[in-house]
Parts: C-alpha cells; sequence; structure tokens
C-alpha cells in the first residue's frame, strides 16, 4: 500500500477511474450483444435499430477515453459490415 500523500491520492483516483472504466465498457458491450442478438434473430430493421445504438454508446465510450478512438471506429466498422452482410442475404 502507498505510504506518501500524493500515492495514496492517486491510488483513490485509480480505483475511481477503473470504476468508470468499467461501467462505461460494460455499457458498450450490452449494446454490442444487443445488436449481435438482432442479426442472429434475422431481423434487418432491429438489427439497424440496435447498430445505431450501438455506434452511439461505443462513440460515447471513446469520446469518454475508456477506450480508444481508433478501437471505437473498428469496432464500428466491423458491426457495420455484419449488419450490412446480413442485409444483402
Amino acid at each position: 500500500m502507498a505510504n506518501h500523500k500524493s500515492a495514496l491520492k492517486r491510488d483513490r483516483q485509480s480505483k475511481v477511474r477503473r470504476l468508470r472504466n468499467r461501467i462505461n465498457k460494460s455499457r458498450m458491450k450490452s449494446a454490442v450483444n444487443r445488436m449481435e442478438e438482432a442479426v442472429t434473430a434475422g431481423s434487418e430493421e432491429q438489427a439497424r435499430e440496435a447498430l445505431l445504438q450501438a455506434i452511439s454508446v461505443i462513440g460515447k465510450t471513446a469520446a469518454k477515453g475508456s477506450i480508444h478512438k481508433k478501437t471505437a471506429s473498428r469496432k464500428i466498422s466491423r458491426l457495420t459490415r455484419k449488419v450490412n452482410r446480413m442485409a444483402l442475404a
């Protein structure tokens, strides 16, 4: 455990940030899972709606710094391709 005052503060900040990041990432994963379920069900309309919500949540997660912006971009791209492929089939 930390002994210096600044190290104790850094430890408190790290714990708060870790919890905040966990909440944001969990919200993002839930949105992605809802979109995946809609694709699996074969409902194009639901998949598109879930995709829009997932894109929004992923963007917000990146904006808050919980994930890198390029990671967010890659996730959005892959999800969009998945929905577009489902629409073609």
